[in-house]
Parts: C-alpha cells; sequence; structure tokens
C-alpha cells in the first residue's frame, strides 16, 4: 500500500508509539494516528507525509478494540488533557513500561538495563493538585452542539483543543481533578457570563477575563483561587471573590494575578490578595511546603510521596553524606532527604523557586540544606563539597551536555536521576553510562489516563 498526503485509508492500529498515538504499519511503513488504541480499525486521513513515516488524522472507528473501554469523561476525545481513558489502568501502566525500556534501549543503546514495573497511582481520577482553565469569548462546540442551531458559540472557560492556542472547551466537568473544583468552576463561569465583562482574546489581544487556576492541598483539604485577568478591576474581582469565600469555607486563598502578556501563559505582573493567604499549606510525608500561586510543585501529591520514596531508597543515605540536589525547584527532595544526610546543597536557576526552596527548609526547621542560585554550569564548578550522592532532576529537555561533562568531573560514588522524559532520560544515560553502571530503573505514574511517564534512575559509579 502507498501512503499519500491529503488520502485516506483503513487501517488496524497494532500498537501505541511513545508519545501516546496509536501506530498502524500498512506494508511495514508506521502510520501515527492520535486517539486511537491497538486493535482498532479506523479509518484515516493522512495529514503529514514523511520518507520513513506519516501521520494520520482520525476520521472514524471503523471496528473498536476489544481493549477500548468508555472514557469517564465526556471531553476525552477532544480535550489534549487526558488521551488514554479508553485503554484499561493496567494496560497504560504495561504501555508505559514499555516506552521506557525501548527509549532506554533504542535511543540510549543501554541494553539489559532492569526495567521495572510501574509504581501506580492511586487514586487514577480527581489526582491532580492544579488545573489551569483559559477564558474564550468564543467556546469550541462539542459535535453534538454543532447539529443544534439554536447553541450559539460564546464565553467558554476550560481546556484547549490540542494543537490550537485559541480553541477553548468549555469544560462542564474535570474527572482528574477534586470534585469541589468543578463546583467552583462553574460557578466562576456564571460570575463572568453575567459580569458584563468580556474574555480575553488571544488573537486582538483585547478583553478581561484570562484564566482561573486552581490549586488543592490534599493534606489540608484547602482550596487556592488565582483569578487572571488583563487589567486591575478590584470591584469585580472582589465580588468574584467574596462569593466564593461564603459559599466554600475550604477556599483558603483567592488571588487575582494581573497580566497583559501576549502569550497564552498564567504568569503575573501583579498579583492582589483578595480572600484569606497568598498560599496554601501542602505536606509530603512529615513535611510541610507553602505553595503559592505561580510555584511549582508536582501535580499528584500521593504520587510525589512514592515518587520520593523511591529516590530515598536508591541514594540509600547512612546519614553521614554530602548530597547535591541539581535543578533543585523549591526544595521537596533535599527537605525530603534531609534527615538522612549530614548536608543537601541545591542548585536551582529559577530566583522564585530558591526563595521557596529556603522559606520551606525554614518551615520545616531544616538547618542542612542550602540553596544556591545560578546556573548549573555556572555555580557547579565553584562548589567546594565534593558529593556522596547527586540527585538530577532536570526539566524535559534533559541535561545540557556541559553540565553531563561536570557531572562526570565529580565522580560522585552514586547517582540518583529522576526524569518526566524517557527520551532525554535515555540519552543523558547514554553519556553518564561511560563511567556509571545503570543499575536500575523504576517508572512511577504520576499521570493516569496520559502517556507521560516519571521514571527513577540509579546508578553507581564503574570501579
Amino acid at each position: 500500500m502507498s501512503i499519500s498526503k491529503r488520502k485516506t485509508y483503513e487501517l488496524e492500529i497494532i500498537d501505541l508509539a511513545f508519545g501516546g498515538k496509536g501506530l498502524a504499519k500498512p506494508d511495514g511503513f508506521p502510520v501515527f494516528i492520535d486517539r486511537c488504541v491497538p486493535g482498532d480499525t479506523v479509518f484515516v486521513k493522512i495529514t503529514k507525509k514523511k520518507k520513513s513515516w506519516a501521520e494520520g488524522k482520525l476520521i472514524q472507528i471503523l471496528k473498536p478494540s476489544e481493549l477500548r473501554q468508555e472514557g469517564r469523561c465526556q471531553y476525552c476525545n477532544f480535550c489534549g488533557g487526558c488521551k488514554w481513558q479508553e485503554l484499561p489502568y493496567d494496560l497504560q501502566l504495561e504501555y508505559k513500561k514499555r516506552h521506557v525500556t525501548e527509549s532506554i534501549e533504542h535511543i540510549g543503546r543501554l541494553k539489559g538495563v532492569p526495567v521495572m514495573d510501574v509504581i501506580p497511582s492511586d487514586p487514577i481520577f480527581g489526582y491532580r493538585n492544579k488545573m489551569e482553565f483559559s477564558c474564550s469569548s468564543q467556546r469550541w462546540l462539542m459535535p453534538e452542539e454543532l447539529a443544534d442551531e439554536t447553541i450559539k458559540k460564546g464565553f467558554g472557560i476550560g481546556l484547549h483543543v490540542p494543537g490550537t492556542f485559541d480553541k477553548v472547551i468549555d469544560i462542564k466537568q474535570c474527572e482528574i481533578m477534586p470534585a469541589l473544583g468543578n463546583e467552583i468552576l462553574d460557578d466562576v463561569r456564571t460570575f463572568i457570563k453575567e459580569s458584563g465583562l468580556p474574555a480575553y482574546n488571544l488573537r486582538s489581544h483585547e478583553g478581561f477575563w484570562r484564566f482561573l487556576m486552581l490549586r488543592h492541598s490534599v493534606a489540608h483539604d484547602q482550596w487556592m483561587v488565582n483569578i487572571v485577568t488583563r487589567d486591575k478591576n478590584l470591584e469585580v474581582v472582589s465580588a468574584l471573590g467574596k462569593l466564593l469565600a461564603e459559599k466554600y469555607p475550604n477556599i483558603h486563598s483567592i488571588l487575582n494575578n494581573i497580566t497583559d502578556s501576549l502569550s497564552g501563559v498564567a504568569r503575573d505582573k501583579e498579583e492582589i490578595l483578595i480572600h484569606g493567604e497568598n498560599f496554601i499549606t501542602e505536606k509530603l510525608g512529615d513535611f510541610s511546603f507553602k505553595i503559592s500561586a505561580n510555584s511549582f510543585f508536582q501535580t499528584n501529591t500521593r504520587a510525589c510521596k512514592k515518587l520520593y520514596a523511591k529516590v530515598a531508597q536508591y541514594a540509600d543515605l547512612k546519614g553521614d553524606e554530602t548530597v547535591l540536589d541539581l535543578y533543585s525547584g523549591t526544595g521537596t527532595i533535599p527537605i525530603w532527604l534531609s534527615r538522612d544526610a549530614k548536608q543537601v546543597y541545591g542548585i536551582e536557576i529559577v530566583t522564585s523557586a530558591v526563595i521557596d526552596a529556603r522559606k520551606n527548609a525554614q518551615l520545616n526547621g531544616i538547618e542542612n540544606c542550602e540553596f544556591y542560585e545560578g546556573d548549573i554550569k555556572d555555580v557547579l564548578p565553584n562548589l567546594a563539597q565534593i558529593p556522596d550522592v547527586i540527585i538530577i532532576d532536570p526539566p524535559r529537555v534533559g541535561m545540557h551536555k556541559d553540565v553531563v561533562s561536570q557531572v562526570l568531573a565529580l565522580h560522585a560514588p552514586k547517582i540518583v536521576y529522576v526524569s518526566c522524559n524517557p527520551a532525554t532520560l535515555a540519552r543523558d544515560l547514554e553519556m553518564l553510562a561511560t563511567r556509571y553502571e545503570v543499575v536500575e530503573i523504576t517508572p512511577v505514574d504520576m499521570f493516569p489516563h496520559t502517556y507521560h511517564i516519571e521514571s527513577v534512575a540509579l546508578l553507581k559509579r564503574k570501579l
């Protein structure tokens, strides 16, 4: 079968590729199609054609796979958040483990590295402690709404259609955040509709209402409501805050972040406290963390504890070690390890994260954590301490090759590498494997119903 762009084909899905797309192989030629399950027979239009592969758009499922199940969320076939809801959770974990293994073998060219079974998330719904919803003056209509001429495009607040920056699905119920969040979302939707002020338009850059960010503390069942607007209108936002504060006693913090940035990102140039305090408090194990509107915190609190427990197990600290944490963020891993180490040093380039890390150490009475602000490439050469254990938890792009060289030069006996991207994990492990043995990798599922997977790798210096 010859595959051509803009042509349609009937294909059988035989696998799930890394990235979550279904894989068909007509006459051995790989075609990737989103929102498919192995075993599906589908009708597809080819949207991209390269020499050795192609991408297609799903038009119709002709024969559903026996593996396919009904997704709980009514938006799961349209929203980009939870594309794997129609795949049973145990199979999700199997594919995630396989994607880690294949990345290590094919990208990292490392053979025989033991990859353990994925540590599952519990629960698999209602697990996200942070959700960000975009406002739109012209919401995206669901297929059943398109057939109803009485339904008009109007204000919507929700999540973006994949691959778009200005198409927003009006989300009535998101299944991966706690239930109360949906009630808050609905009240905000009603208020905005009745406010007389327009939603921000990402094309014209006009309008008032931009985002709603909800954060939740599992330990204390506290909520933060961050209302992001283009301009300051304290009277209107305070009225919304008053309504929410009176209705929901669990709301601990209501903020108004104001930004006229042209990008579609909820970051502020000014923050106004509307109700309560400007933070909520979460716990990981025995440690407490203050979380502000824009501070980073793992979005699955319960699974985060499992992730950090695995980091601690691999670090295997006895109490007299010096630990160096690269990309230390707001200090969660250093603080988690602090009681079992002699001294922990963290390096982080983001100023606000370093400030939060120092505050969190102080909040927990931790005196053996020290945080340095700056680029790792600049800070690391001036660090006099020789670490016994290095913790590496980089962003999705992985480590810069200069950082890898500096890490190798330290000759630390042990490295624990935490990764949210199997591809860059594999690439970095290949470079580190010149002097380190990759002993074991354990994936941890932080994001059920998505293809994303965290992994923790243990490396020991070769003799």
